[in-house]
């Protein structure tokens, strides 16, 4: 069974968008696409994890500009070839957490990629997020919540408690992918002493963090 995340989301790009069809999830998905461009109108956003571009594409109809980045060449191939009617998305294959110093932005788009940090590497994550933000910089963090019957099991769990699903793609491979569902008073307590204005919209199949950096 494979466990290297890049590799599963190299060969899941192709399908990936698939999981934004389930029928149950169509009106919050509305919801996150309305709250999200009504946060980043006219700004300038720092896209981390930006994936096959599904989330891209919705903030760039009312962002100033749009920076995108994703580890991954396979997923990007696919978001490059999406439309931008407004032209103001830029891509760039880059690892996160190996991020050279760049031009600081005022805001900050990371979805679906927190239940995918090992817990003993979030506070990691968090320096290196912050440090891509001018001061007072707006972070967006969302992701899902674990529903019985429409999420995948927990078949695996480390000794540091991350939690992994086992997920099957088309071609039959099967992969064990780290997915962690963090609660709202982890995600506050986390965020004490190092962001202000914390905001947490609960849904049921989705999660959104908004706070400011200091």
């Amino acid at each position: 069974m494979n466990t290297d995340l890049i590799q599963y989301y190299k060969k899941r790009a192709r399908e990936y968008e698939q999981v934004y069809q389930k029928p149950e999830r169509q009106q919050e998905l509305q919801q996150l696409t309305t709250l999200l461009q009504g946060i980043f109108k006219d700004k300038t956003v720092f896209e981390v994890a930006c994936g096959t571009g599904y989330w891209t594409e919705r903030i760039a109809e009312t962002a100033h500009y749009v920076f995108a980045t994703d580890v991954n060449d396979a997923v990007l191939e696919i978001a490059q070839a999406k439309h931008y009617p407004n032209e103001n998305v830029n891509y760039k294959q880059a690892d996160l957490f190996k991020l050279k110093q760049m031009a600081r932005y005022e805001s900050l788009l990371g979805s679906f990629i927190w239940s995918h940090v090992k817990l003993q590497e979030v506070g990691a994550f968090l320096d290196i997020i912050h440090n891509c933000l001018n001061p007072g910089g707006t972070v967006v963090l969302m992701d899902n919540n674990y529903v019985e019957g429409s999420s995948l099991p927990l078949t695996y769990h480390d000794e540091y408690q991350n939690t992994y699903q086992t997920r099957t793609l088309s071609d039959g491979s099967m992969h064990q992918v780290l997915k962690n569902f963090p609660t709202e008073n982890q995600l506050r307590q986390l965020l004490q002493g190092i962001a202000t204005d914390i905001r947490f919209v609960n849904l049921t199949y989705y999660w959104v963090l908004t706070y400011k950096t200091l």
